[in-house]
Protein backbone atom coordinates (compact mmCIF):
# COMPACT_ATOMS: atom_id res chain seq x y z
CA UNK A 1 0.00 0.00 0.00
CA UNK A 2 1.29 3.15 -0.97
CA UNK A 3 1.09 6.26 1.58
CA UNK A 4 0.17 9.69 0.38
CA UNK A 5 1.16 12.72 1.87
CA UNK A 6 -1.39 15.69 1.06
CA UNK A 7 0.21 19.28 1.60
CA UNK A 8 -2.26 21.68 2.37
CA UNK A 9 -2.51 24.38 -0.03
CA UNK A 10 -1.97 28.03 1.30
CA UNK A 11 -4.03 31.05 0.27
CA UNK A 12 -2.06 34.09 -0.17
CA UNK A 13 -4.27 37.06 1.46
CA UNK A 14 -3.02 40.81 0.07
CA UNK A 15 -3.91 43.27 2.14
CA UNK A 16 -4.34 47.00 0.89
CA UNK A 17 -2.54 49.53 2.62
CA UNK A 18 -4.75 52.75 3.01
CA UNK A 19 -2.75 55.43 0.93
CA UNK A 20 -0.76 57.62 3.27
CA UNK A 21 -2.67 61.02 4.44
CA UNK A 22 -1.28 64.87 4.12
CA UNK A 23 -3.19 68.29 5.55
CA UNK A 24 -3.12 70.85 3.29
CA UNK A 25 -2.25 73.90 5.42
CA UNK A 26 -3.07 77.80 5.48
CA UNK A 27 -0.43 80.14 6.79
CA UNK A 28 -1.68 83.60 7.26
CA UNK A 29 -0.10 86.56 6.47
CA UNK A 30 -1.44 90.48 6.77
CA UNK A 31 -1.21 91.03 3.14
CA UNK A 32 -3.88 89.03 1.45
CA UNK A 33 -7.55 90.44 1.75
CA UNK A 34 -10.14 88.33 4.16
CA UNK A 35 -12.47 88.19 0.91
CA UNK A 36 -10.14 86.68 -1.28
CA UNK A 37 -8.82 83.68 1.15
CA UNK A 38 -12.86 82.98 1.68
CA UNK A 39 -13.24 83.02 -2.68
CA UNK A 40 -10.36 80.54 -3.10
CA UNK A 41 -11.70 78.46 -0.13
CA UNK A 42 -15.06 77.95 -1.69
CA UNK A 43 -13.60 77.55 -5.20
CA UNK A 44 -10.58 75.36 -4.18
CA UNK A 45 -11.59 73.16 -1.55
CA UNK A 46 -15.74 73.28 -2.41
CA UNK A 47 -16.83 75.17 1.12
CA UNK A 48 -19.76 76.62 2.30
CA UNK A 49 -19.02 80.67 3.16
CA UNK A 50 -19.33 79.53 6.43
CA UNK A 51 -16.90 77.17 6.31
CA UNK A 52 -14.45 78.90 4.15
CA UNK A 53 -14.80 82.23 6.65
CA UNK A 54 -14.48 79.76 9.84
CA UNK A 55 -10.95 78.61 8.51
CA UNK A 56 -10.05 81.88 7.19
CA UNK A 57 -10.67 83.42 11.08
CA UNK A 58 -9.18 80.32 12.56
CA UNK A 59 -5.49 81.24 10.10
CA UNK A 60 -6.21 84.71 10.99
CA UNK A 61 -5.73 84.21 14.71
CA UNK A 62 -3.80 81.41 15.02
CA UNK A 63 -1.46 81.90 12.41
CA UNK A 64 -1.94 78.33 10.16
CA UNK A 65 -5.15 76.37 10.12
CA UNK A 66 -6.02 72.95 8.41
CA UNK A 67 -8.01 73.36 5.18
CA UNK A 68 -8.73 69.61 4.15
CA UNK A 69 -6.89 66.27 4.18
CA UNK A 70 -5.93 64.25 1.12
CA UNK A 71 -3.87 61.70 -0.19
CA UNK A 72 -0.51 63.47 -1.23
CA UNK A 73 -1.30 63.93 -5.08
CA UNK A 74 -4.45 65.54 -4.04
CA UNK A 75 -3.06 67.59 -1.17
CA UNK A 76 -0.41 68.90 -3.50
CA UNK A 77 -2.37 69.84 -6.71
CA UNK A 78 -5.14 71.79 -4.22
CA UNK A 79 -2.22 73.64 -2.12
CA UNK A 80 -0.55 74.72 -5.58
CA UNK A 81 -3.41 75.97 -7.40
CA UNK A 82 -4.72 77.76 -4.17
CA UNK A 83 -0.96 79.15 -3.74
CA UNK A 84 -0.92 79.80 -7.51
CA UNK A 85 -3.96 81.71 -7.00
CA UNK A 86 -3.04 84.27 -4.41
CA UNK A 87 0.12 84.76 -6.40
CA UNK A 88 -1.68 85.41 -9.80
CA UNK A 89 -3.15 88.33 -8.16
CA UNK A 90 -0.38 89.78 -6.43
CA UNK A 91 -0.58 88.47 -2.82
CA UNK A 92 2.10 86.45 -0.67
CA UNK A 93 -0.90 83.82 -0.10
CA UNK A 94 0.37 80.49 1.07
CA UNK A 95 -0.20 76.96 1.55
CA UNK A 96 1.63 74.05 3.24
CA UNK A 97 1.48 70.39 3.18
CA UNK A 98 1.98 68.01 5.62
CA UNK A 99 1.97 64.77 6.01
CA UNK A 100 0.18 62.62 8.53
CA UNK A 101 -0.55 58.71 10.03
CA UNK A 102 -4.25 59.91 10.38
CA UNK A 103 -5.96 57.22 8.47
CA UNK A 104 -9.16 57.55 9.09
Amino acid sequence: MIDTVAKPQTKVKTKTERPRLHKVILVNDDFTPREFVVTVLKAEFRMTEDQAHKVMITAHRRGVCVVAVFTKDVAETKATRATDAGRAKGYRWCHRISGTRANA
